[in-house]
């Protein structure tokens, strides 16, 4: 199977199943005698591990990391850095009826036509467990950004039609995680918190919208034409499970202004640095970072796997009756944040890299 990675000069290659003994990633082209050790990754996993709260699934693994190569006494060699996250708590009866079925909105169909076969247990490399491997990758790539103060922040801004009026500049990394949601919004995350255990109780998900801002942004990090920065964060965030959207900066609302009310205007500000007045832009001129902060969105859907009955087809195209069986979120969003964060300083420390290998 191709596309199992991402990047160029700091590249990620994800493996392992759902159901399978671990999941993990090989990342190449981190910078040797950066600090790394397994307890600065495990912070970043345990945000994202199933189990966390009554608002997620209750699938329960302790997502332990295991750095297995590209590191002496702490600190990382320049080589390929191997790491592993045993799976210690699947269930794979609870799938073994599906091997007869296409349930709605899943991969079974797709996975099954274009291979064959497929790996029913948890969905195989469908699954979102193999995320974990890419939240703990990323926490390499957050340790060089940091080396630039640069700062990423991700929230929960929206489920349905509950929305957070929180400002931009006023989201901490501190109110992000004061509650289960990860909504710095109180009132809205209280609001949303009820919604998404309503829907739970009836069997039902549902989806929203989580919002990134990235702080303390180095100019110049992008390609020009198809690795444009903005391009390969919009692929790095629809690789994610359930995420259906992409909008930067303005977005689709900006397709009611005009020119004249959207552009970005430049000044110098008293550190004699040049900005713009407004970010319409989202931190991202002709593909290459503006030094402006970057500001995008990523629409995630409900869960496809429903504790309700639905229709379906078997495999020969017969109409059947099924129920929903495991243990799912009943509302991606909370466990999404720290998965978001994790794919853009992905991104960015790729490009950063690039950057570097143009300076003399």
């Amino acid at each position: 199977m191709s596309g199992d990675s991402l990047g160029k000069l700091f590249k990620v290659v994800n493996w392992g199943e759902s159901h399978g003994p671990a999941v993990g990633c090989v990342v190449e082209g981190c910078p040797p005698g950066i600090e790394l050790t397994e307890a600065d990754i495990q912070p970043f996993l345990d945000k994202r591990r199933p189990g966390q709260s009554q608002l997620v699934t209750q699938r329960n693994e302790a997502d332990q990391v295991s750095i297995l190569s590209g590191t002496v006494d702490g600190k990382t060699t320049g080589t390929a850095i191997s790491l592993m996250i045993k799976n210690s708590n699947s269930r794979s009866k609870d799938y073994s009826e599906f091997a007869k079925l296409y349930r709605p909105s899943h991969a079974d169909f797709t996975y099954q036509q274009k291979y064959g076969l497929r790996d029913v247990a948890g969905g195989g490399r469908s699954s979102a467990r193999t995320t974990a491997a890419n939240v703990a990758a990323g926490a390499i790539a957050m340790k060089v950004l940091a080396e630039l103060g640069v700062e990423i922040v991700s929230w929960v801004e929206s489920v349905g039609e509950i929305k957070s009026d929180l400002p931009v500049n006023e989201v901490t990394t501190e109110l992000v995680e004061s509650n289960p949601v990860r909504c710095p919004d109180q009132k809205a995350a209280k609001l949303m918190e009820t919604k998404i255990l309503q829907i739970r109780k009836q069997g039902d998900t549902i989806g929203g919208v989580v919002r990134t801002a990235v702080r303390q942004m180095p100019v110049g990090l992008g390609e020009p034409l198809f690795d444009r920065l903005e391009a390969d964060l919009a692929k790095a965030m629809l690789s994610i499970n359930a995420s259906k959207g992409f909008e930067i900066g303005s977005g689709f609302s900006g397709t009611e202004m005009q020119g004249s009310a959207h552009n970005d205007i430049f000044f110098k500000d008293e550190d004699n640095q040049i900005k713009t007045r407004t970010n319409y832009s989202g931190g991202i001129q002709g593909g290459i970072s503006n030094g402006m902060d970057l500001d995008f969105r990523v629409a995630f859907k409900p869960v496809a796997t429903l504790m309700q009955q639905q229709p379906t087809v078997d495999l020969e195209g017969n109409a059947i009756e099924f129920t929903g069986r495991g243990r799912h979120d009943p509302c991606v969003l909370p466990r999404a944040v720290p998965i978001v964060d994790a794919m853009t300083a992905l991104v960015l420390c790729d490009h950063l890299l690039r950057k570097r290998a143009y300076q003399r």
